[in-house]
């Protein structure tokens, strides 16, 4: 199951990842293309509008020759200019708009390519003027206007040609501007663009399938403690629920047998009582347990903890002693945090009554510390079986016991320290069980002052 959704998660992420690349690539590339398209449309439009005077820029077809330049001319005036004899406007070239629409430069002029040709009204090429491109002859420029006019469009492009038709009179005007260049700087910006993503996606697949496992851990280690909790939590009502049965049955036969022994009877009333009992602790520390997790219910204030630690303890003595063992205090006065003294006072009361329980050694140490922004409280106790610290990452699950057999003989459901880790968290502090030599058993839990 964890292997079947490790592999949605990587199919979907990498689902959205190219999704997400594709409309970027996308729309970069068509908001390029727009633009080369605008800016050919507004070249076309200048050149449309100084058709005249793209002639006599350099390259144009009547350029002035020195033998057209009459001698008296020159006489006249000592600082006369050929080249001021057609065009003495250094101005830029302005499109329909005039001064707020579309212009070129002179140096921009000088670069355009182009070619302009004049049909009839009946769609016949009459003249076209090449005289501002190499790249095309007369009787190419005649086919490029012919395929233009049967498109029955005003723009658009024949091959690398960007084309405008124009009513000229009785005739039309089209004009072609050579785009290869910018084109090609297109082409070439898709082509990358796609190969960088797929590239990019490569690269992400290879990432998210590394991380996959990481991610999907949690969701892991959730469902195994849920089929954890759904066995342990079944054991635990089980035994109950088999004791009570098993002395109701006991209690038919001898009412079968109308042998009714009183003090048997109570006994047996006694087990069912004691095992109801039990249930109903069960079910209050699981609803508990929820709540906290929940955070539903609990009131902050800022709370004395040096205190509610001394008083915990001396209230967990005489039990200590019952048992032949002492709770071993040092407590740091003066520390206080924001937390509800109730719930911390449970979880105090869990960690000793554990300790207590399960400790071999006549002493248990408790202490209450600062620790920079937080405020430290450590229980130690010795056990006599052999402990690891993988396995004591586990003691804070529900009805996890260190002991494999689960035997429950000291009683508790095996929930008490999961009840103490859900009273942390919700104080927005954090608890830990760890081992120094195998032999003791260190609780420690951190609450921010």
């Amino acid at each position: 199951m964890i292997n079947k959704l490790k592999r949605r998660f990587i199919i979907l992420a990498m689902a959205a990842l190219a999704i997400l690349l594709a409309v970027i690539v996308a729309g970069m590339n068509i908001i390029n293309y727009e633009k080369v398209v605008s800016d050919a449309d507004e070249r076309i439009e200048v050149i449309e509008e100084n058709y005249d005077r793209f002639l006599n820029v350099p390259g144009g077809s009547f350029m002035p020759q020195g033998d057209m330049i009459e001698q008296d001319d020159m006489d006249d005036d000592e600082d006369f200019d050929p080249d001021d004899m057609f065009d003495r406007d250094d101005e830029p070239f302005f499109g329909r708009g005039g001064e707020k629409g579309p212009f070129m430069t002179r140096d921009e002029a000088e670069e355009s390519r182009f070619f302009i040709a004049t049909a009839g009204a009946d769609g016949e090429i009459q003249q076209v003027n090449v005289e501002r491109i190499s790249s095309v002859d007369e009787a190419e420029a005649r086919s490029y206007a012919k395929e233009a006019l049967s498109s029955g469009k005003d723009e658009g492009f024949v091959g690398e040609f960007r084309y405008s038709v124009e009513n000229d009179g009785p005739g039309m005007r089209i004009t072609f501007l050579d785009c290869g260049r910018v084109l090609e700087s297109f082409r070439d910006f898709l082509r990358y663009s796609i190969l960088m993503s797929l590239a990019g996606l490569a690269v992400m697949f290879g990432v998210i399938t590394f991380f996959a496992g990481r991610i999907v851990r949690p969701v892991a280690e959730s469902y195994e403690k849920q089929k954890r909790f759904i066995t342990d939590a079944g054991h635990e009502i089980k035994t109950p629920l088999a004791i009570i049965k098993a002395n109701i049955d006991l209690m038919d036969m001898e009412l079968d047998k109308k042998r009714i022994d009183k003090a048997e009877l109570k006994e047996n009333l006694g087990d069912i009582n004691g095992q109801v009992d039990r249930l109903a602790d069960l079910t209050s520390d699981l609803v508990y347990l929820s709540r906290m997790e929940e955070g539903d219910g609990l009131v902050m204030s800022e709370i004395p903890l040096s205190d509610i630690v001394s008083e915990t303890a001396d209230s967990f003595g005489a039990l200590a002693e019952e048992q032949g063992k002492t709770i071993k205090a040092e407590i740091e006065p003066m520390i206080a945090v924001q937390g509800s003294t109730k719930e911390l006072e449970k979880l105090l009361s869990i960690v000793l009554e554990n300790a207590i329980k399960y400790s071999s050694d006549p002493q248990i140490d408790l202490s209450l510390k600062k620790d920079g922004k937080n405020a430290v409280i450590e229980v130690r106790n010795q056990t006599d079986s052999e402990l690891s610290n993988e396995s004591l990452s586990h003691v804070f699950e529900r009805f996890y016991r260190t002991d494999s057999s689960r035997n429950s003989a000291t009683g508790g459901h095996g929930i008490g320290l999961s009840m103490a880790s859900a009273i942390v968290n919700a104080h927005g502090g954090k608890i830990s069980a760890h081992t120094t030599s195998g032999r003791d058993f260190i609780v420690t839990a951190t609450l921010p002052l």
